[in-house]
């Protein structure tokens, strides 16, 4: 039954409740919140590391990971998970080499780095394409996707969960940065018991099924045993979902440059680090790879489980869309809907915890960017911080409102999620080239930047359509390899572009790297090298 009862309400509604009023508790402790940009934008000083940890996995995790994940473990198993778990791997590398950097030179906002390391022209370009990819791309596909799964476990309309996803997150992020990242606490603890409630049903369905009664052990292990091609995590040429997740690619490739991107240029994640100290936020980025080490159990495991139960003659008619074909991202919604009553209140609170999160986080950093990078600029250099704070304000109301206008517009994509994955993942290379030749090269020009941040995209378009375009007579490579051809491709570019028209730049503008910036405490090496054991173990018994 798509339908949520009395008791569901309930547990969502306290829900609600909780981090609604913790919300209104943590905005009025300090009133710096309403006149400070800084306090308002970044939390400058006010989060601690375990905020800082939970608000990044938070911002991470939405609909996507369990509907979309769940139904990639559905289709290809375990392997799905080198998302997380390089991911992981990825956190270690940015607190060690790349927070340190931003700190050091004071740097709030992604095109604030840009602009300091090359020139406004550079910033700006990068500024309004963020911008329109948070508002049309990311926040669109959070909602879209969020709604699609709220609808699924509800009689709730679609466009109902969108007003109302649109509406409790533009509640959130009004309170500003402090407010995200301590109801983010809540808002991860929501989604790691619910989620781990979904596993544990889609074990013990196992276990009952195959006669070892309600027994979560058992059910892992007939989990291992009716579906072992389920469970390696690097696939070969010939495998079916090679171009998915191609071979080593997925270790040292493609997806090393997509996190590191992701991880380290990204406004939306780096931002919650950017108001602490070194210290407290090497520990949030920590906490942060721990909790990321977690999240298969919660998103992939039920996926493995399902399609185990579907081998074996069950929910084949929920599994099927109307033209009766097999749909993986249905393996989730269908086991939550098996919950019992009281149980799927909270596995629905989850659900939302995940969506709210990433859209609050989502506005926020575009309204950091918008207010500090575009409108401070441009229309008011000397706007005061209480007017700062009201633009930031404004900001994230209209774009939750043009992003809850387009959304539906979304409907007409068969794979939406994947479809905006990979697109947007043509920029990656390029953003990630700019950045690490900025941090670790002086001699990079802004005219190189500036050459790296136009190719990537044609780049990108042409390694994807050129085998179609010559009938195969070039090679059709995965999306990953793809990006790691055009990250190699914009380096040389960058390099040769610096070497042949040098600048001369006053050594006071350039971005101090140093290698006293990269010592590392003995409390994070000690966790950084249990992640990594932990890391090596998974691969070594998965491969």
């Amino acid at each position: 039954m798509h339908t949520l009862h009395s008791a569901d309400y309930l547990v969502f509604f306290i829900y609600f409740i909780i981090v609604s009023s913790y919300g209104y508790y943590i905005y009025h402790k300090k009133k710096t919140a309403t006149t400070s940009s800084k306090d308002f934008f970044l939390a400058e000083g006010s989060l601690t590391w375990w905020a800082i940890g939970a608000s990044l996995i938070a911002s991470n995790i939405s609909a996507e990971h369990f509907i979309g994940m769940s139904g990639s473990g559905f289709a290809l198993g375990l392997a799905i998970s080198t998302y997380e778990w390089m991911s992981a791997a990825t956190l270690l590398i940015v607190a060690v080499f790349i927070i340190p950097v931003y700190l050091k030179n004071k740097i709030f906002t992604m095109p604030q780095f840009l602009s300091k390391r090359y020139n406004d022209k550079v910033s700006t370009i990068m500024a309004v394409f963020w911008l329109l990819v948070y508002v049309f791309v990311n926040l669109t596909s959070i909602i879209y996707l969020g709604a699609l799964a709220i609808s699924s476990i509800s009689s709730i309309p679609f466009e109902w969960c969108i007003a109302g996803l649109s509406f409790f997150s533009v509640i959130v992020t009004l309170g500003g940065m402090k407010v995200i990242g301590y109801t983010d606490v809540i808002q991860v603890f929501v989604l790691i018991v619910g989620g781990l409630v979904t596993t544990y049903l889609a074990l013990t369905l196992l276990s009952e099924h195959f006669g070892f009664g309600r027994d979560v052990l058992k059910g892992l292990f007939v989990l291992r045993k009716e579906a072992p091609t389920h469970f390696h995590m690097i696939f070969d040429s010939s495998h079916k979902y090679y171009k998915e997740l191609p071979g080593i690619s997925v270790l040292i490739g493609g997806m090393l440059i997509n996190n590191l991107a992701y991880w380290g240029c990204n406004q939306y994640i780096v931002q919650r680090a950017l108001g602490a100290d070194l210290k407290t936020a090497r520990k949030g980025i920590l906490f942060a790879a721990f909790l990321k080490l977690l999240i298969p159990v919660i998103a992939v495991l039920p996926g493995i489980a399902m399609y185990v139960l579907h081998q074996n003659g069950l929910f084949h008619q929920e599994m099927m869309d109307s033209a009766g074909i097999i749909k993986p991202d249905h393996a989730y919604p269908t086991l939550m809907n098996l919950l019992p009553t009281g149980l799927k209140g909270v596995a629905f609170a989850a659900l939302t915890a995940a969506i709210v999160a990433s859209l609050a986080g989502k506005a926020n950093s575009i309204s950091t960017i918008f207010s500090l990078d575009i409108y401070r600029k441009f229309f008011h250099q000397e706007a005061s911080e209480k007017k700062l704070v009201r633009v930031g304000r404004w900001a994230v109301v209209i774009a939750m409102l043009i992003a809850a206008i387009v959304t539906p517009a979304l409907r007409s994509l068969d794979q939406a999620y994947q479809f905006i994955q990979e697109y947007v993942g043509f920029i990656s290379p390029g953003v990630l080239a700019i950045f690490l030749l900025g941090f670790f090269w002086k001699r990079t020009t802004a005219a190189a930047a500036l050459t790296g941040t136009l190719l990537t995209i044609p780049v990108s378009t042409i390694l994807k359509f050129l085998p179609k375009w010559t009938n195969g007579a070039f090679p059709d490579y995965p999306f990953l390899d793809r990006m790691t051809i055009d990250f190699l491709f914009i380096v040389a570019c960058m390099v040769v572009i610096s070497l042949l028209r040098p600048e001369k730049k006053n050594e006071k503008d350039l971005i101090i790297v140093d290698t006293s910036l990269f010592r590392v405490t003995p409390g994070f090496v000690v966790g950084s090298v249990i992640i990594c054991g932990i890391l090596a173990a998974l691969y070594t018994v998965f491969w």
